[in-house]
């Protein structure tokens, strides 16, 4: 998809290029003034980035996994889907849900930034933000994902779906084997942050 932000450009050409020094130097700043306190602002982004936002995306992937007249819906129309569960806001707003099957595995960057769906993996890591891994993912997207501890048969394609200010991804990972008899709730327990964006695969039970 072309990668089109028209309120993005300017903002981006003032800016150091790499996000993770110039969230240090903000935090920085704003601890010697006495404005924050580091350990509370590790909390909220811990609660953020692997408690709230994460379990609202495996909610969403257990769902797909055990109903599939929700599965049906959600592909074909995902931001509706997520909004009626309560699952939407700024970041999230046009969503697209891709299913990996055994003939392909989808994976999802920002070349531009990090646009991320927050209502449903919560804030984005410091990785998916990284020079290296926006540049990889489209160029060589299997050895990313080695880099992650995955492989893949030679027969399954990667699809590399560009999130933009316009459209964020949702990846539905496939369903371990074995988890037939499992409910909703422990269903979700396998699924990974980084299974939904397509850098890992969900748990095995």
């Amino acid at each position: 998809m072309p990668h089109d932000h028209h309120d993005h450009d300017h903002a981006h050409a003032l800016l150091p290029p790499d996000p993770a020094l110039r969230v240090r130097a903000l935090e920085t700043i704003l601890t010697e003034k006495g404005l924050i306190d580091p350990a509370a602002l590790d909390e909220i982004i811990d609660t953020y980035e692997n408690r709230i936002g994460p379990r609202n995306g495996a909610h969403v992937v257990a769902r797909a996994w055990s109903d599939p007249a929700f599965r049906t819906a959600l592909l074909e129309d995902a931001t509706a889907v997520v909004s009626e569960l309560g699952y939407y806001g700024r970041q999230g707003e046009h969503m697209v849900a891709v299913e990996n099957t055994d003939a392909v595995h989808n994976m999802v960057v920002c070349t531009l930034c990090s646009c991320y769906p927050w209502p449903l993996l919560g804030i984005p890591p410091g990785w998916y933000k990284s020079d290296a891994y926006r540049a990889r993912a489209v160029r060589e997207p299997r050895k990313v994902l080695a880099d992650f501890g995955v492989t893949l048969p030679e027969d399954t394609a990667v699809r590399v779906w560009d999130s933009t200010a316009e459209v964020r991804y949702l990846v539905i990972p496939q369903r371990p084997g074995g988890t037939e008899g499992m409910d909703e709730a422990a269903l979700m327990d396998l699924v990974t942050r980084d299974s939904m964006i397509g850098t890992g695969l969900a748990l095995n039970p």
